[in-house]
C-alpha cells in the first residue's frame, strides 16, 4: 500500500516514528512524508521515503494563513494519492482529516495531545472542538495516548466509541534507550528538563523551584536542554534564559539531536508541564534509560510514573510542590535513586514499548487492505 504519514516537523517523523517508518517499509509498503521541510528531509529519504513539503505556521491562528494551510494540505495529499493516511499534531489531524474526507482517502490520526487551546474556555476552543468534529468524521481509527483525552473527545462526542483506540504513547524504542546505571554524584545530584522552551512546559515553575531548592542544596544542579522558541506565544525569551543563568537558577546545554548522552549523566528527569500532552516522548526517553521522573498530575504525565516507586507527582503550576519533591529526591539514598531507575525502565519497558504501537498501525492497514 501507499501510506501517507503527516506531522508539524519532519524532525519528530524522521526521529520520534523512524522504527515505524522502517517496519512499514520492510513490510513492502511505499511511504511518503507530508510536513513542513526542515534539515531532517534527507535522512527521511535516506530510509527510503518520499517527501512532500507543506508550508505550515505550527503557532499561528490566523483565518488566512489556516485557509492557506487547508489548501496545501490539500494538494499534497491529492498529489500523492495514498491508500491511506497517518497524522500526528494538531493542525495535521484536522487539515488532514479534512482533506481525506474531501478526497475520499482512509484517515487514522494520532492525538497526540491537545495543546493549550483545551485548557480554557472560548471561541477558539469551541472552533478546535468544531475542526475536530468535522475532521475526524469519517476516520477509519482514533489513536490517543492518553485515556484523559480519549475520554473528553468521546464524552464530546467529537468521535464516536466505536472507532476510538487506546496507544501507549507513541512508544520508545528500548534498544536505542537502553537501562543505564545512575552517575556519580561528586559534582552534586543533575535534575534535567528536556523541551522546547514554552512557559506551559513549565520551564518557568522549574527555574522558580530550582531558586528555591539551591537556598538550601547550593550542590543541586538544574539543566535545561532544548530549543528556545521565540515564534511561539508561549515561548520563553533568550534575555529571561540569560537571567536565569546569570543567576546560577539553571544551566542551559543548548539544543541536540540526540539526547541519549544527556539523559545518561542526569540522575532525575523532571518535566512540570501544565500543557495538554498527549504522552510526552522525554519521560519514556528518561525512563527507558531507567532515571526517575518528577512530573505533574496532568494527563498523559501522570501515567509515565509510578508514585514514589519511580518518581514523583506534584500539581500543574506549583513551584512549592516542586521544590518539595525535588528536596526529597535530594535526601534519597543511592540505593533508593537505582531502585527507582529500576523501576521507572522496567515500567516503561512493560508498557510503552514501541513494538506495541507499531503493531497497532500493521493492524490497521491490515484490516483496511481487508
Amino acid at each position: 500500500m501507499h501510506i501517507v504519514l503527516t506531522g508539524n516537523t519532519t524532525f519528530k517523523l524522521a526521529n520520534f516514528r523512524e522504527g515505524l517508518i522502517r517496519r512499514l517499509l520492510d513490510e513492502g509498503h511505499r511511504v511518503t512524508i507530508v510536513a513542513p521541510p526542515d534539515k531532517y528531509v534527507e535522512k527521511i529519504r535516506a530510509l527510503g521515503c518520499d517527501f512532500i513539503p507543506v508550508q505550515m505556521d505550527r503557532n499561528g491562528t490566523s483565518p488566512r494563513a489556516e485557509a492557506r494551510l487547508l489548501f496545501s494540505m490539500f494538494n499534497a495529499i491529492r498529489r500523492a494519492r495514498p491508500d491511506i493516511v497517518f497524522s500526528y499534531t494538531i493542525k495535521n489531524n484536522i487539515y488532514g482529516g479534512i482533506a481525506c474526507r474531501g478526497l475520499g482517502i482512509p484517515f487514522v490520526p494520532n492525538v497526540t495531545g491537545l495543546g493549550p487551546t483545551f485548557n480554557t474556555a472560548g471561541l477558539l476552543n469551541r472552533t478546535v472542538r468544531s475542526l475536530y468534529r468535522v475532521a475526524f468524521g469519517k476516520a477509519r481509527a482514533v489513536f490517543f495516548q492518553n485515556s484523559s483525552d480519549l475520554e473528553l473527545f468521546t464524552n464530546s462526542r467529537l468521535v464516536s466509541k466505536d472507532r476510538v483506540r487506546l496507544l501507549p504513547g507513541s512508544g520508545v524504542d528500548l534498544s536505542r534507550f537502553a537501562a543505564s546505571p545512575l552517575p556519580e554524584s561528586n559534582e552534586g545530584i543533575r535534575f534535567l528538563l528536556v523541551a522546547r522552551l514554552l512557559w506551559d512546559k513549565g520551564v518557568g515553575v522549574y527555574a522558580d523551584a530550582a531558586k528555591k531548592v539551591r537556598e538550601t542544596f547550593p550542590q543541586a544542579r538544574f539543566q535545561l536542554l532544548g530549543p528556545l522558541d521565540p515564534d511561539s506565544k508561549s515561548g520563553i525569551s533568550g534575555s529571561r534564559l540569560d537571567e536565569w543563568i546569570g543567576e546560577g537558577v539553571v544551566e542551559y546545554l543548548g539544543s541536540t539531536q540526540d539526547v541519549v548522552p544527556f539523559l545518561r549523566a542526569a540522575h532525575c528527569v523532571v518535566l512540570p508541564s501544565y500543557y495538554r500532552e498527549g504522552t510526552p516522548r522525554s519521560l519514556l526517553e528518561a525512563g527507558a534509560i531507567g532515571r526517575p521522573i518528577i512530573t505533574t498530575d496532568m494527563p498523559g504525565c501522570r501515567d509515565v510514573v509510578v508514585e514514589h516507586q519511580s518518581g514523583f507527582l506534584v500539581a500543574p503550576r506549583d513551584a512549592e510542590q516542586l521544590a518539595a519533591a525535588c528536596a526529597a529526591f535530594l535526601c534519597l539514598s543511592p540505593d533508593v535513586l537505582s531502585a527507582m531507575g529500576a523501576t521507572s525502565r522496567q515500567h516503561i519497558a512493560q508498557t510503552y514499548d514501541e513494538e506495541i504501537v507499531i503493531d497497532a498501525y500493521l493492524a490497521t492497514i491490515k484490516n483496511l487492505a481487508g
